[in-house]
């Protein structure tokens, strides 16, 4: 079992940046998958980046070329670097870790076995 503490969050004009970062402690944190998701009221828990196991990293359609995710060599530190920002992408923004790989639909996979953060608030206005 893991910890998993997200900060960075906050309120932006759209097209401006935000950065958050997740800590991941406890267990073994170099063979879980991690990934940062994102829900806002009344819809679905969102994949919205992540990086696998094996280092490979995922993006959600809505994010691509907008979103950057990386994390620390040793593998304890995962953050989403957000630019050109939207007022869709207001949402709590939710840091997850699961054990081991996934394959076919990577979020849904690490969505249905994730441990998850707080969560962290990102307002984007227009």
């Amino acid at each position: 079992q893991v910890r998993l503490v997200e900060s960075g969050g906050g309120s932006v004009q759209a097209g401006e940046s935000l950065k958050l970062s997740c800590v991941v402690s406890g267990g073994k944190v170099n063979m879980y998958s991690k990934a940062w998701f994102r829900q806002s009221p009344g819809k679905e828990r969102e994949g919205v980046a992540g990086i696998d196991e094996d280092g490979r990293i995922k993006y959600g359609d809505s994010v691509k070329g907008r979103f950057t995710v990386s994390q620390d060599n040793a593998k304890t530190t995962l953050q989403l670097l957000m630019t050109n920002l939207k007022p869709e992408d207001t949402a709590m923004y939710y840091c997850a870790a699961a054990f081991g790989s996934y394959g076919g639909m990577w979020f849904d996979g690490v969505r249905a076995r994730a441990e998850w953060g707080q969560g962290t608030q990102v307002t984007v206005s227009s």
